[in-house]
This record gives structure tokens, sequence and C-alpha cells, in this order.
């Protein structure tokens, strides 16, 4: 039997990845698909079907359903950052000019090593997760890219010493 890969069968997310409607409620099965993806996102339909107790066409259906809804925002491979090269990793909080989040967001995506971007309330504004090759790599990051854009008023880095990433329970 040959194994069809998700990536090659089924739809692309709408332009954007935003749906334009709200999305359809989530059943036992859809929740069951979703955890199954997040654990292994080239599992083929007819396994996924298997492990759900649903016919292929209808685990393809409800994955096509779940990408058009936006809900599936795409595939991707989990990294083991420091076997790539990248053994320095960090969050970094910011503390930005008021009402300057857009412009700030932008610019932050366009530098090397950033993650993860948030826009988040409480003592700073903004939470980044970086990977750069080691701590001279982070320094210049922060120090001569972050901390250059106007709208930065101040920053703290936090080392990561370990990371774990988890599938998150549907």
């Amino acid at each position: 039997m040959a194994t069809e890969q998700l990536a090659d069968s089924v739809a692309e997310p709408p332009r954007g990845g935003v749906p334009q409607e709200p999305p359809r409620p989530l059943d036992a099965i859809d929740r069951h698909i979703l955890r199954l993806l997040q654990e292994d996102g080239r599992a083929s339909v007819r396994s996924v079907a298997e492990r759900v107790h649903v016919s292929r066409a209808n685990a393809y259906a409800r994955i096509n359903r779940l990408i058009e809804d936006g809900i599936i925002r795409g595939f991707t491979a989990r990294v083991d950052h420091e076997r790539s090269g990248q053994g320095a990793s960090a969050y970094i909080t910011l503390k930005i000019v008021q009402n300057t989040w857009r412009t700030v967001r932008e610019q932050l995506l366009t530098l090397p090593g950033v993650a993860h971007i948030a826009l988040v309330s409480g003592d700073f504004d903004v939470l980044l997760l970086v990977h750069t090759a080691d701590n001279r790599s982070l320094r210049e990051l922060v120090l001569t890219r972050i901390q250059a854009i106007p709208e930065v008023l101040s920053s703290r880095t936090l080392l990561v010493f370990e990371e774990t990433d988890l599938v998150v329970d549907g």
C-alpha cells in the first residue's frame, strides 16, 4: 500500500490563512484528528482514518474542512535547534512605544532566528522566542538589531537552558 502524505493530498489554506466565516464547531473526531496531526503532520489520511475509526473519505473531508476553516494553518517540521546548529535559545521581552505594535512586528519579522512573536499584556508588550547559533549571535541580535528599532524602549533576555515541545491536547 502506498503511503500518501497529507501535504500532497489536501487543499491549501485560504489566502492569508484567515477564513471568511467563523469556523464550524469541532467534535471529538475533529479534535482527535488535530491531536494526531500535531504528533505527526506527515501521517497519511489512511492512518488518520484508521486511528479515529472513520472512513478514509470522511477523514479526508474533515482534514480539508479544518484547513479551509483556518483551524489547521499548515504543516511543519519540529526542529531540534541545538542539533541544527542553533545552540542558543532565548525569550526576549520588549517594552515598546504605545500604538507601534504593527510597525515593530514588521521589523521583528525580518530578524534572523525569530521563531515566535506575541503581543502580550503585563509588564512588557512583546514576547519573542529566538534561536541563534551561540550566545555571541544572540548578543548581536539583541544589542545590534532589536535595540536599534526606534520603537523598542527596553528589552530583557531570558536564556533557555532546556526545551520540551508539547503536543497541545484538544
